[in-house]
């Protein structure tokens, strides 16, 4: 197996290295600016010294982001939910792979929902795209974020996708780290999650024996993350609106640094992860493929049934499917004060897009994407548990 040294490039900082970095970090005005924005400024003496105390990974988790993310939690959801904990052995380690709807808060909330249990939390997949400045890249690296290389040349991205295999069945296998990845690179803007094929030939890059046999190795479990309100649900139509103006439309760092800030400190409503069962006894069931491509599909599959099926539905959903059918299958599951409260709040959401010129058919264009977002989680559970019947 290759050494650890390796990885020096895309691998969380040693904890040797601990103390040297978060001595920088500390002094970066971005960081101190980012900080603001989320403590009041009284507080910052004193965590800057406590963070000055601290000299490895497992600690800084402990004691800086874990009472982090409670006041993240406390202050923005409803309330963190997890289930499926007994799908966990103690003896394995796992590579928690997950729909994706928030930048930061997908991993850093599973992990949170870990540490209130006494679970090891996962070191974290992350785009180098987002990593805008250094002290953004020492944060997470410090707070065991691996990096995936992104937007390189053809024969490097080759290169890059082999060393992030290899580091993850490296995690998995020698340094007994379970790992978190989403399915897909970039979040799913209308809440359609799909697994990329091209993600799951990655993890079958390194590792032992056949294409199967290489997945197995490193215990495939789909995670469920369902968010009562997405807080980037305006920016993320007002792409789809931009896009729809001019199909060469390419957000920019900032769009992306907006939309972190945005995830981050806006209302999520209830939060709640589902874990299910690791996929290796389905993969041994699947038999060969002619290719690898064929068996990469099916694999992705495999993960978006169990995603699918164990979506938390909330009340919210299932009005913005029956006002997008212009239907009433799910009036049950709702009252009218639920409905126009939620109408509301899409109406509001929309408001905040500041685009020019935006005509009455745009506007009713953003409104049919923004329910198409909050019901396309019940429709995929549908299919799902259906077997494709909606």
């Amino acid at each position: 197996m290759t050494q650890e040294l390796d990885f020096n490039d895309i691998a969380p900082y040693d904890d040797s290295l601990f103390r040297e970095k978060m001595s920088k970090l500390v002094e970066e005005p971005g960081f101190l600016h980012a900080v603001k924005y989320t403590m009041p400024e009284e507080g910052i003496p004193t965590l800057i010294e406590d963070l000055l105390k601290i000299d490895n990974k497992y600690d800084f988790q402990h004691k800086v982001m874990f009472p982090f993310l409670e006041m993240l939690a406390k202050t923005t959801t409803k309330g963190i939910s997890l289930g499926g904990i007994k799908y966990i052995n103690a003896a394995l380690n796992y590579t928690f792979i997950t729909n994706h709807r928030d930048i930061v808060l997908d991993a850093s909330f599973l992990n949170l929902a870990f540490l209130r249990k006494n679970l090891p939390t996962s070191e974290v997949a992350i785009g180098n795209n987002l990593l805008i400045y250094d002290w953004i890249t020492d944060l997470v690296r410090l707070n065991k974020s691996f990096i995936v290389k992104r937007d390189t040349g053809i024969r490097e991205a080759l290169m890059a996708a082999k060393k992030l295999s290899a580091y993850i069945h490296y995690c998995i296998l020698e340094k007994r780290e379970s790992v978190w990845i989403a399915q897909r690179e970039g979040r799913a803007k209308d809440s359609s999650d799909k697994t990329q094929d091209s993600l799951i030939k990655m993890l079958a890059l390194a590792g032992e024996g056949q294409f199967i046999d290489r997945l197995k190795e490193i215990n495939l479990m789909p995670v469920s993350i369902s968010y009562e309100y997405d807080p980037n649900d305006y920016l993320k139509c007002k792409e789809f609106l931009l896009k729809r103006r001019d199909p060469a439309f390419k957000k920019s760092q900032r769009d992306d640094l907006f939309s972190m800030e945005t995830g981050l400190m806006q209302n999520k409503g209830k939060v709640h992860f589902q874990l299910t069962p690791r996929i290796n006894s389905k993969l041994d069931q699947i038999g060969d493929f002619k290719d690898n491509n064929e068996a990469a599909r099916h694999v992705g599959c495999l993960i978006d049934q169990a995603i699918h099926r164990s979506y938390e539905i909330f009340a919210i959903n299932y009005v913005a499917y029956d006002v997008l059918h212009d239907t009433r299958r799910f009036a049950r599951k709702y009252d009218e004060t639920i409905k126009q409260n939620f109408l509301d709040y899409v109406h509001s959401q929309i408001s905040k897009i500041d685009v020019p010129e935006l005509t009455a058919e745009e506007n009713d264009f953003l409104v049919e994407k923004m329910l198409t977002m909050y019901a396309n989680p019940l429709k995929n559970k549908l299919k799902a548990l259906l077997g494709g019947i909606e």
